[in-house]
């Protein structure tokens, strides 16, 4: 592994007008048509990764549109620690969201890991319109971001379920495909003036799409999802939640991007898009929420009244981690010894099954987040599952919750399930742990 640089410590600065940026690149673009590590893995990474300031890592995996990988791992980061991707805008870079937000600093009291990708092509604009971005293993920009997704949790071990990806403009656009690309790998998403997924999507090779950024592509929220759906064919796990930013006066990406982009967000999540809430958290801001009323529903959006395209401001980073959830010290707590209860049937054919699992949290204290444990039978293999991601296929198992059901109050129950092949033995598991604490079954 070549050894990665630190970046020099540039004084912080305020985001150069996004505006101003890309209108001078139009032009142009008008032309174009256009495995756990080791303790000792682990200490040797330390080693060569310094903390608390900026570094490029290089030679990180597969990187089909040589994108450039930088790192901030602070001094207090965490064990199994989270992980935040933060996209530059057009013209950016990644050093430019570094020093334009206040991540790192966020990082330094909570203990996550950021990645900043950084774009090499004469644009500096992310890759959001070909067919290869726009395809879960596509061969662009996605799935190089991926691989440095993949760099940080193999030298930190880092907690795979607490990865995130927030971006401005064209990275927030990123934010929107990767969710799209990813939803195995992504937890949650929040994108400052974008569009939807798909929604720049050229053939000619154009990284630009007029109709889009003007506002003026419109679909109906099934055909939304289902460009979505149509990145990953046949995935069936959780979906990303999603914040969404939008100004009403944005005359880059126009504000009825925002619309759409609720359409689709809550048509991947199955909720409704009526709100479920609708507040004022700052004068001049509208704050809806769809499939839930907390911090953390389903899909959030806040227009902005007499905003334009650069509304990323101080103080709203703080407010993406209380949507992630990252603005604790680690994962909530999960339930003491004797704090959770598991009722398992099973109905079987000749080579395969069907499970159902009922877990209920027996505990004083309410659960937000869980992994369930148990070991399937011998010579079972999982095929899909309901209501909770499920890994790996067969031996020990662990189902972690899908974003809808993550939090269980006192005495509530959820239930979830999977269809499996098996050789002979058609029998559920015997026994569940709940964030390594034995459950009682019933």
């Amino acid at each position: 592994m070549d050894v990665p640089t630190p970046i020099g410590t540039t004084p912080r600065r305020p985001l150069p007008s996004l505006v101003a940026l890309l209108a001078a690149l139009l032009p142009l673009l008008a032309t174009l048509f256009v495995t756990a590590p080791t303790a000792a893995a682990r200490a040797e990474a330390a080693d060569v990764v310094p903390t608390a300031t900026l570094t490029e890592v290089t030679d990180f995996g597969t990187n089909p549109s040589d994108l450039r990988m930088y790192v901030y791992v602070p001094d207090t980061v965490t064990a199994a620690p989270a992980v935040l991707v933060a996209v530059h805008w057009c013209t950016g870079s990644g050093p430019d969201m570094y020093n334009g937000t206040e991540y790192d600093t966020l990082a330094d009291q909570y203990g996550f890991i950021v990645l900043y990708p950084s774009v090499t092509r004469s644009s500096k604009c992310f890759d959001v319109s070909s067919p290869q971005a726009l395809k879960r293993g596509g061969g662009s920009d996605p799935v190089g971001i991926k691989s440095m997704i993949d760099w940080v949790n193999r030298t930190y071990d880092a907690d795979e379920s607490r990865v995130y990806a927030t971006g401005i403009s064209s990275g927030a656009m990123m934010t929107n495909v990767l969710l799209g690309d990813y939803p195995d790998v992504f937890a949650a998403g929040a994108a400052f003036s974008g569009v939807p997924f798909g929604c720049f999507a050229t053939t000619d090779g154009s990284e630009w799409n007029s109709a889009c950024s003007g506002g003026t592509v419109s679909h109906t929220p099934q055909e939304w999802g289902d460009l979505v759906r149509g990145a990953y064919p046949g995935y069936s796990g959780p979906r990303p939640r999603m914040q969404l930013w939008h100004g009403t006066e944005d005359d880059v990406l126009r504000h009825p991007n925002l619309r759409e982009m609720i359409k689709q967000w809550t048509n991947v999540q199955g909720v409704g898009q009526t709100p479920a809430a609708t507040d004022t958290p700052q004068s001049g801001w509208t704050r809806t929420r769809y499939g839930g009323t907390g911090d953390r529903a389903p899909v959030e959006a806040i227009s902005l009244q007499g905003v334009g395209h650069n509304l990323y401001g101080y103080g709203m980073a703080a407010r993406v981690l209380t949507f992630f959830g990252l603005d604790s010290d680690g994962p909530a707590p999960q339930p003491q010894p004797g704090a959770c209860k598991v009722t398992a049937t099973t109905n079987a054919w000749s080579t395969g099954l069907t499970a159902s699992l009922t877990l209920t949290n027996t505990s004083t204290t309410a659960i937000n987040g869980w992994r369930l444990g148990f070991t399937l039978p011998a010579g079972q293999t999982i095929t899909n599952g309901w209501g909770a991601t499920y890994t790996p296929a067969s031996g020990a198992v662990t189902a972690t919750n899908a974003a809808y059901n993550a939090a269980l109050a006192p005495g509530a129950s959820v239930s979830i399930g999977y269809q499996a092949n098996h050789t002979g033995n058609s029998a559920a598991p015997g026994a569940f742990t709940l964030g390594g604490t034995a459950c009682t079954v019933g």
